[in-house]
């Protein structure tokens, strides 16, 4: 059988991954605190047939040798943590993290997860939590007489009481990132657990050694650029193309062998 019928299906089905990679970014394109993802590919085994510097006569050796590679694979999905765009919300729960950074967020099973998606609300209890009703790490509770909450660029989070005229601080938002926020594994939810390749939190003061500050009443968008993602489409949709003519070729030419005994 013909390498090339293997090694082209490699390649389509390579090209096939970086499209629905590219579907999950446009789909998330409104999701806040999204961030794209990129394919990175790697080539298969090589076949050597003839190896480079064999000796062929006394004083002379092959300068080139032959090879012949087997297709490609995709060999790490690459989340780009670079910011998102703002967008002014005027809701005083919605937060944004200038600069580097995660919000904690504990899982009901207790496990702590993080994310760039700081559209917060308050639940029954007062407690500040996710739209998914997970608990923001460490617990705020926004007192029911509070007619006014303001977050600091610090993370301070201050409350205005019925009647008093003075706020009074109930509590403080840490921030962590990572050494390799890339290593993070996307839970859903707008959410990233931690993993062996990403390392330990590293927790923080928003504003203090370098993390990010916190602004109020914004939301941090996607990441995602959606002329970047045609674009990128465009590229796998004319190699996912190629792949299949290449295979066509390949089932021509075993035809045209099959065809040498009428």
């Amino acid at each position: 059988m013909m390498r090339s019928l293997w090694t082209s299906a490699s390649g389509m089905s390579g090209q096939q991954f970086t499209v629905d990679t590219i579907a999950n970014n446009l789909a998330n394109v409104n999701t806040a605190g999204f961030k794209k993802s990129r394919v990175d590919f790697q080539d298969l085994l090589y076949q050597t047939l003839r190896f480079a510097g064999t000796p062929v006569t006394a004083g002379a050796q092959i300068p080139t040798g032959i090879q012949v590679g087997h297709g490609v694979r995709p060999v790490a999905t690459v989340k780009i943590f670079s910011q998102g765009t703002f967008r002014e919300t005027d809701n005083p729960l919605d937060l944004v993290i200038e600069g580097d950074g995660f919000f904690q967020i504990l899982l009901p099973d207790g496990t702590v997860a993080y994310t760039r998606d700081g559209a917060f609300k308050k639940d029954s209890e007062g407690r500040i939590v996710t739209s998914d009703g997970f608990v923001l790490e460490p617990e705020i509770i926004v007192p029911q007489d509070a007619v006014e909450v303001s977050v600091g660029s610090d993370g301070t989070v201050s409350a205005v009481l019925l009647g008093d005229s003075q706020p009074i601080t109930i509590g403080t938002i840490e921030l962590a990132r990572f050494v390799n926020p890339a290593g993070l594994r996307s839970y859903g939810r707008n959410l990233f657990l931690a993993t062996a390749a990403s390392g330990q939190p590293i927790v923080g003061q928003p504003g203090m050694d370098g993390f990010g500050s916190i602004a109020q009443g914004f939301l941090e968008m996607s990441n995602v650029q959606v002329v970047e993602e045609m674009v990128n489409l465009i590229l796998a949709q004319r190699a996912y193309d190629a792949n299949s003519k290449a295979i066509q070729a390949s089932d021509d030419m075993l035809n045209t062998a099959n065809n040498l005994r009428r």
